[in-house]
């Protein structure tokens, strides 16, 4: 199923221009909280109605200024799965479920049972959403939209209503459910890590736009501007200035380092803490730590270049460090694994 999207909504703070596409993937839309994610989906679900443009699945118009085309929700064939799931209090899990069946309803109830089956709920059937899991509901509210066999699959921040220790063993679950599926899906997130995880293709939404758009893999490797490296989790950014002979001027660190072509609308240089090498090389700064962080398995050393306004990020390993710390160290940072970025 191919979802097409192009479309205006005037909000407060900013207007929402929304253009993508995707085909029998699952794309994430990675952006802060309030860059109009979940608008997307309301527009798409028809929640809310767009000012102007065009929303299309499989060649089916759902929305049209133009056309004047706006087709209600129940009629759109898309499956919205909402960040507090939406369950009727007051029903039981499997008739939550019913609810989600337009078909025969003959048939109805051997259809929820077999979808309580499939989400290993069967002894939940009976139970209210109060006495279920955050888990639980989730898998309930997800499989009664399955059970009305959408076209596509628009996912609001999944994991928002669960405790960080659930997310992990859920996201596995919800990536089974979507190969399942087999058609598209979009999901919204603004953590970095779940999206990665559960997509195949990346949207980063900034202000209401697409700033880029490719796989997970190119987006990480190359988002494009400094805001997009940022919400990819690079977390060293510094201003620079392009030198007569081609290398760049890096001003927060106060070093020059070759960097290959530079774009010329690039602005800054980033490079992720991860990337950043102990020892000298291409690229060489020489710093005092200034500040060492322990997380669960690795340390990030802060390093003050010699002549630096701000101080660099460096992961390593946390028992290596406990052998090697020192006050202070030569780092290096690699040319390929610097990033370009616009404003």
């Amino acid at each position: 199923m191919s979802l097409v999207v192009d479309m205006e909504k005037r909000l407060p703070g900013f207007t929402l221009k929304m253009a993508f596409a995707a085909e029998n993937e699952t794309l994430a839309l990675l952006g802060a909280s309030g860059s109009g994610k979940s608008m997307t989906l309301k527009c798409i679900a028809g929640i809310v109605t767009p000012d102007r443009g065009h929303i299309e699945v499989d060649g089916r118009v759902l929305f049209d200024s133009d056309s004047r085309i706006n087709l209600p929700p129940q009629q759109r064939r898309v499956g919205y799965l909402f960040q507090q799931y939406a369950l009727f209090p007051h029903m039981t899990a499997r008739q939550n479920l019913l609810c989600g069946v337009r078909s025969d309803k003959k048939r109805s109830g051997a259809q929820a049972d077999g979808m309580l089956a499939t989400l290993g709920l069967t002894a939940a059937a009976d139970k209210l959403p109060a006495q279920l899991s955050g888990g639980e509901q989730q898998r309930i509210a997800l499989g009664r939209i399955l059970l009305n066999e959408p076209d596509i699959l628009l996912l609001d921040e999944p994991f928002s209503a669960l405790d960080s220790h659930l997310r992990f063993a859920l996201e596995g679950e919800l990536r089974r459910t979507i190969r399942a599926f087999g058609k598209t899906v979009v999901l919204v997130s603004h953590d970095r890590d779940e999206a990665y995880r559960l997509s195949d293709t990346m949207a980063l939404v900034e202000n209401g736009h697409v700033t880029a758009r490719g796989t997970k893999e190119a987006i990480f490797a190359q988002p494009r501007t400094r805001s997009g490296a940022a919400l990819t989790g690079c977390k060293n950014l510094s201003p620079i200035t392009l030198l007569p002979d081609g290398r760049i001027w890096a001003t927060d660190w106060g070093v020059t380092l070759a960097a290959g072509t530079v774009p010329e609308a690039a602005r800054y240089v980033g490079i992720r803490m991860h990337a950043v090498q102990y020892g000298p090389g291409e690229n060489e700064i020489h710093g005092a730590v200034t500040e060492v962080v322990e997380n669960p398995f690795s340390c990030t050393v802060m390093v003050q270049p010699q002549g630096g306004k701000k101080p660099l990020g460096w992961e390593v390993d946390k028992d290596w460090w406990r052998g090697h710390g020192a006050d202070s160290v030569t780092l290096h940072l690699p040319k390929d694994a610097l990033l370009l970025l616009e404003e």
